[in-house]
């Protein structure tokens, strides 16, 4: 099991009939669920949120997002002075995050309407068991992600 954040560059393939978005790299035999998440308001932000056990995986459906990432240090309280990995997603760009287990995860809508696809490596009775949670303003100063980059 990958000890590190990892990005899966995929493809995208585009002719006189649209675009094909592929992940012709990353083998989804790991995955046990998977779920949408969207945005209908940009100044929404989703976590922190932490699993000891569990594996995610993020794809940018539509949109833009900022993903806020951390290796926690102590989960019953994690030091204020970690820093962040911050990874900036599109819908221009076919790529997976790959976040080990061990990690919180935050993430902040660039535009109204994004729209982000999550997979697990555990199914959800399991994962509520696996569940941390941490106030969003830990860690990253969200007033600085307010903007979209397109």
């Amino acid at each position: 099991m990958a000890e590190r954040i990892e990005i899966i560059e995929g493809e995208i393939f585009s002719d006189h009939r649209g675009e094909i978005y592929s992940l012709n790299n990353f083998e989804f035999e790991d995955v046990k669920r998977a779920y949408i998440i969207h945005h209908p308001d940009k100044s929404v932000i989703r976590g922190w949120h932490a699993h000891k056990h569990e594996r995610k995986w993020f794809y940018c459906i539509k949109g833009e997002w900022t993903l806020g990432l951390i290796k926690i240090d102590d989960w019953d309280s994690p030091s204020p002075s970690l820093i962040p990995t911050i990874i900036n997603l599109t819908d221009k760009d076919s790529k997976l995050i790959c976040v080990p287990a061990g990690y919180a995860n935050c993430l902040k809508a660039k535009n109204d309407d994004a729209i982000i696809q999550v997979f697990s490596d555990v199914p959800l009775p399991e994962a509520y068991g696996d569940s941390w949670r941490y106030d969003s303003s830990l860690w990253i100063d969200w007033s600085e992600f307010q903007r979209s980059h397109t």
